[in-house]
């Protein structure tokens, strides 16, 4: 394996200068480059679950699928390739701007399996198709009613934080933190979008998603929030939406 003094780092913007962006089918800009160990059918396919209706807010984003991006340098670089020293100082993504390009650097071989990078790329996605569009308001009605009903768990550490956090404002001082009540409802679509996006491109099992420092929200409320999403977000041809549940015995 090549020591990291082998491994000559790159800056972003000249990495973006040498690979040609391509435009998938669904309008989503992307490029890969490097040592990446991803396929161009599995890249293909990843770049395809994005349903066509968000690409609209994503005209200006581009997502660079990248050995390393590394983190502790004020520009953005990138590794041709991994080693350890260098795969200890990258991190998951690294954002950049060019022009008026907004650029998300993915760093691919931090990940184990598809599953973990499809999901590192369809937060980012999620995250900023909310920043440029929003929240739907039908999607904050619902998620509060199941807020509201006291429904078990959440879909991320942020959502489950910010939700606590506006309904205990209400109980102390009467009236909710409405700047919380906002954060949960972006949390909580960027969560439950980016669910629907792997669920398009990835069989996989819900709790596979568990992490330690919060209750996953119930599965039958994930459901109601999947289906809404779909509604709003149809897949897009040669991609399916389903919810099975497993039956015990």
């Amino acid at each position: 394996m090549a020591s990291s003094a082998q491994v000559e780092l790159w800056q972003a913007e000249k990495v973006a200068t040498q690979v040609a962006v391509t435009e998938a089918p669904n309008g989503i800009h992307y490029a890969m480059w490097g040592e990446t160990r991803v396929s161009d059918a599995d890249l293909e396919r990843l770049v395809g679950a994005v349903p066509a209706t968000l690409s609209a807010a994503l005209e200006r984003r581009a997502y660079y699928f990248v050995p390393l991006a590394i983190a502790d340098t004020d520009d953005t670089m990138v590794a041709p390739g991994y080693t350890v020293d260098l795969g200890d100082r990258a991190i998951c993504h690294r954002n950049a701007v060019f022009g008026s390009t907004e650029a998300v650097f993915l760093s691919t071989r931090l990940v184990e399996d598809r599953f973990g990078l499809a999901f590192e790329f369809f937060i980012n996605v999620a995250h900023n198709f909310v920043e440029a569009a929003g929240v739907p308001e039908s999607f904050s009605t619902l998620a509060w009613q199941q807020a509201e009903a006291q429904v078990r768990g959440e879909t991320s550490q942020d959502a489950w934080e910010t939700r606590r956090h506006a309904q205990d404002s209400r109980n102390n001082q009467k009236s909710i933190d409405e700047r919380s009540r906002s954060a949960y409802f972006e949390s909580a679509f960027s969560d439950s979008l980016a669910i629907y996006m792997l669920s398009l491109a990835v069989d996989f099992d819900y709790h596979d998603l568990r992490e330690r420092d919060y209750p996953l929200l119930a599965a039958s409320a994930l459901a109601e929030r999947l289906r809404h999403v779909a509604s709003l977000f149809p897949a897009n041809q040669g991609y399916e939406f389903q919810v099975l549940y497993r039956r015990k015995g």
